[in-house]
C-alpha cells in the first residue's frame, strides 16, 4: 500500500495504491498544522486504518512558503575576510531594465548576523593564510549571543578545498553552539561550484529552511505508523528519502508543481503525447511548463529574486487560483490575484465566512461550479453568498453580477495566456506544436479558454486531473545528483581525469541508491559536463560520451546558431545524476469504439444557451459529445465551451479539440 500526498494552500490531495487499484481523495487543508489534513486524509482514503501503509511520497511548499514569507529560520553567516557583504551586493544587474525603482529583495540573513573569518585559499586549494582559530572563537562567541538555529559557512575557493569549512563545523559543534549536526550548513557540501555570489545566496536559502523543514519532516514521521517509509518530492522531478531532506532541504522548494508535471508527463507520453504544456490550477496559483520529449531540469533558478543553484524543472508561477481574490485597483481597473483566500475562509461559495470576490464564486455563479455536485457531492456551495460578494464587485466597476463573474475569469485567463507564453514562445517554441494537459481542481475549468487563446489545438485532461500531482508523486523516481566545478581546457589529459572522477561521484550516488532501498538492477547513471568557449559567461550541460567537445559544438549551434570551433574550449562542471526506478501503477488501454455520450441532465447557462451535463464516471472509452458541457467528478470539474467537441480515450483520458 502506497500513498501520494499533496499538501497546497487550499487543498490536500491523496492518492491510493493497493495492489495496483487506485483510490483518491481531497480535503481541506490545514495551513497552520499542514500534517493534520495529510492524517486525516490518509485514514480517510484507507478506510480508516493506515497501519499497512508502506510508503508515503509528498510534495510541500513548506519551503517555498518559509522563503517568500520570510518565516524561515534565524541564519548567520560566516564568509571569508572581505566578504561578509557578499550577500548585499550580488551581481548589481537590474531585473527590469528600465525600472527606475527596482525592487531588490533583502537576503534572507541581515548583515548584522554576517561574519568575517580570517583565512584565505587560492583558486588551486592551496593555504594562503591558515584560519585563525582564535579570531574564529571571537567571532563564534558574538554567533552564540545571536541564539540562531542554524549556521552557514561559505569560504572563498572551499569548492577546491573543504578543509577550512570542515574546521569551522567541528569548531562550532565541539562549542555546542548548535546542537545538530544538520545545523551547520557548508558550501563544501551543498553546492562545491564556483561563482560565489550564487553558491552563497544558495547556502544561505538551505540554512534558512533547513530548521522549517527538518521540523516538519519530523512531524509528519511522527504522525505516519513505524512501518511507513517517508519520501519528499525534489524540485527536479525525483524524490528523496525523508532523511535527506535534512541535509538537501531546498531541494524541495518547487516540491508540489514538479510532482504535477512529472505526473502530467507519464500520462500523457503513456497516451501518445511527448510535446505537452501542462495548465496545473490549484486553489491558490497556477503553474505552467513545457515539455518537449521529456523533463528537462535547469541548472539555475530564483526564488522572490534570490538566486538558487539546484536542478530545478523550468515552471512558471502565477498567483492565479481558484482562491485567487478580485479586486478593484487604484485605477479603476478589474484585478485578479496574486492574494488567495486560500482554504480558510476561503471563496465566499465556500460558506466559511469568505466575503471577498474569488474566481471560484464567478465559476460559480456563471454555473461551472455545481452546488450540490462540489467535491463530488461532498461540500455543499453557498451560492447566495457568492451572489452577495459578486454584487459588491459589480457595484464598483458598474456591470451587471453576470458580466462582473465573466469579466473575473477573462482578467484571470489573460494572467494564465502570458504565462504559457513565457515558457513557450518566449523560449523559442511554437504552443501550435504542443498538447495542453490539464489539471489541479481549477485547470479543466479554464484549460479551454486559454488554448484558444494560443491557438493550442487540443487539451488534456487525465482521469483525475485534480490529485495528478499527488498521482505524480507515486510516478517519480527516486534522483540524486553530485557535482564539482573542476575549471579546465578542454583537453584529452583533463577529460580523461573526470572520467575517473566521475568514478568517485558514481560510488557516492550508488551508496546514497542503495540506502534509498533501490536495487542494482533499479539504478541508472548519467554523467554530464558543463562546457563553454573560453571567456564565455555561461555554459551548456553536455552528457559525458565520446566525443564531448563536438558534441559541445553541436548543441552551441542547435542552441545559438552558430558554433566557434577555433576557440578554447574550458569545462567548468562535472556532474553525475543517479535514478532509482520504482514500481509504478500499470496504465493499461481498453478498445474505445466511439459512441455518443448520453448526459444525465441540463441546465440554462446565465450567458443563454443551455449547458449539458455529464458525470465523469459515466464516460465510457470511445464516448464524444459537443460543447457547451459541464463533466464533474470528486475532485474537479471540466468546462467544455461551445465549439468544442470531447471524446474519452483507450486510457480514459478526456481529449478536447476544437471543431
Amino acid at each position: 500500500m502506497r500513498a501520494g500526498v499533496d499538501i497546497g494552500g487550499t487543498f490536500t490531495d491523496l492518492v491510493l495504491s493497493d495492489g495496483g487499484s487506485l483510490s483518491i481523495h481531497k480535503l481541506l487543508s490545514n495551513p497552520q498544522r499542514p500534517e493534520r489534513s495529510m492524517l486525516a486524509g490518509l485514514e480517510a482514503i484507507a478506510a480508516g486504518d493506515i497501519s499497512a501503509l508502506e510508503q508515503v511520497a509528498h510534495g510541500s511548499t513548506v519551503a517555498t512558503n518559509a522563503i517568500l514569507e520570510r518565516k524561515g529560520a534565524r541564519t548567520a553567516l560566516l564568509a571569508s575576510a572581505g566578504f561578509r557583504d557578499l550577500l548585499f551586493i550580488g551581481r548589481q544587474d537590474r531585473p527590469v531594465l528600465y525600472d527606475i525603482h527596482p525592487r531588490i529583495p533583502a537576503p534572507l540573513i541581515p548583515r548584522e548576523r554576517c561574519y568575517e573569518v580570517d583565512e584565505r585559499l587560492d583558486f588551486r586549494g592551496e593555504v594562503l593564510l591558515p584560519l585563525d582559530m582564535a579570531q574564529l572563537d571571537r567571532v563564534l562567541d558574538r554567533v552564540a549571543d545571536d541564539e540562531v538555529d542554524s549556521i552557514a559557512v561559505c569560504l572563498l575557493f572551499s569548492y577546491v578545498n573543504a578543509e577550512h569549512e570542515q574546521l569551522i563545523k567541528r569548531r562550532i559543534l565541539e562549542r555546542g553552539i548548535v546542537q545538530q549536526n544538520w545545523q551547520v550548513v557548508l558550501s563544501s557540501d551543498v553546492l562545491p561550484e564556483f561563482r560565489e555570489y550564487e553558491r552563497a545566496s544558495t547556502i544561505a536559502l538551505e540554512a534558512y529552511v533547513r530548521p522549517v523543514m527538518s521540523r516538519y519532516i519530523g512531524e509528519l514521521e511522527a504522525a505516519l505508523p513505524p512501518t511507513a517509509s517517508l519520501r519528499i518530492m525534489k524540485s527536479d522531478g525525483g524524490v528523496m528519502r525523508a532523511g535527506r531532506v535534512r541535509r538537501q532541504a531546498v531541494h524541495t522548494a518547487l516540491s508540489g508543481p514538479a510532482a504535477g508535471v512529472m505526473g502530467a508527463f507519464h500520462l500523457a507520453s503513456v497516451a501518445g503525447y511527448d510535446r505537452i504544456i501542462t495548465l496545473d490550477m490549484g486553489g491558490t496559483s497556477t503553474d505552467v511548463a513545457l515539455v518537449a520529449g521529456e523533463p528537462q531540469p535547469r541548472a539555475e533558478s530564483a526564488i522572490d529574486g534570490l538566486p538558487l543553484r539546484v536542478r530545478m524543472l523550468d515552471i512558471e508561477t502565477i498567483g492565479a487560483g481558484g482562491g485567487s481574490i478580485a479586486r478593484v485597483d487604484a485605477g479603476g481597473a478589474l484585478r485578479v490575484g496574486p492574494e488567495s483566500a486560500g482554504a480558510n475562509p476561503g471563496p465566499a461559495v465556500y460558506g466559511l465566512g469568505g466575503e471577498q470576490v474569488t474566481l471560484s464564486d464567478a465559476n460559480a455563479i456563471l454555473g461551472r461550479l455545481d452546488a450540490e455536485r462540489f467535491l463530488g457531492g461532498n461540500m455543499a456551495l453557498d451560492l447566495a453568498a457568492g451572489e452577495r460578494a459578486l454584487e459588491a464587485l459589480a457595484r464598483q466597476i458598474g456591470y451587471s453580477v453576470v458580466d462582473t463573474a465573466k469579466g473575473v475569469i477573462e482578467v484571470a485567463s489573460v494572467n494564465i495566456d502570458r504565462a504559457i507564453r513565457h515558457v513557450s514562445i518566449a523560449r523559442g517554441h511554437d504552443p501550435r506544436d504542443f498538447t495542453l494537459v490539464a489539471f489541479g481542481g481549477a485547470g479543466p475549468l479554464h484549460a479551454c479558454a486559454a488554448a484558444e487563446g494560443l491557438d493550442i489545438p487540443s487539451v488534456l485532461a487525465p482521469p483525475t486531473p485534480g490529485v495528478l500531482c499527488a498521482m505524480g508523486l507515486l510516478l517519480a523516481d527516486v534522483a540524486v545528483e553530485y557535482s564539482q566545478s573542476v575549471i579546465r581546457r578542454a583537453s584529452e589529459d583533463a577529460i580523461s581525469d573526470l572520467r575517473e572522477s566521475q568514478d568517485g561521484l558514481l560510488a557516492r550516488a550508488r551508496r546514497e541508491l542503495e540506502q534509498e532501498g533501490i536495487a542494482e538492477d533499479d539504478m541508472r547513471f548519467f554523467g554530464s559536463l558543463d562546457i563553454r568557449y573560453e571567456g564565455q559567461a555561461y555554459e551548456l550541460n553536455i552528457p559525458f560520451g565520446a566525443d564531448v567537445v563536438e558534441a559541445f559544438h553541436l548543441e552551441h549551434e542547435r542552441a545559438y546558431g552558430h558554433a566557434m570551433r577555433w576557440r578554447e574550449v574550458e569545462i567548468i562542471n562535472s556532474r553525475l545524476n543517479g535514478i532509482g526506478l520504482i514500481d509504478k501503477p500499470e496504465l493499461a488501454a481498453v478498445d474505445a469504439p466511439q459512441h455518443e455520450a448520453v448526459a444525465f441532465g441540463a441546465k440554462p447557462s446565465p450567458l443563454g444557451g443551455e449547458t449539458r451535463l455529464f458525470q465523469r464516471s459515466d464516460l465510457k472509452a470511445g464516448a464524444t459529445f459537443a460543447g457547451e458541457a459541464l463533466v464533474f467528478q470528486l475532485d474537479s470539474t471540466t468546462y467544455v465551451p461551445p465549439g468544442w467537441q470531447a471524446r474519452v480515450d483507450g486510457f480514459m483520458n478526456l481529449l478536447l479539440d476544437r471543431a
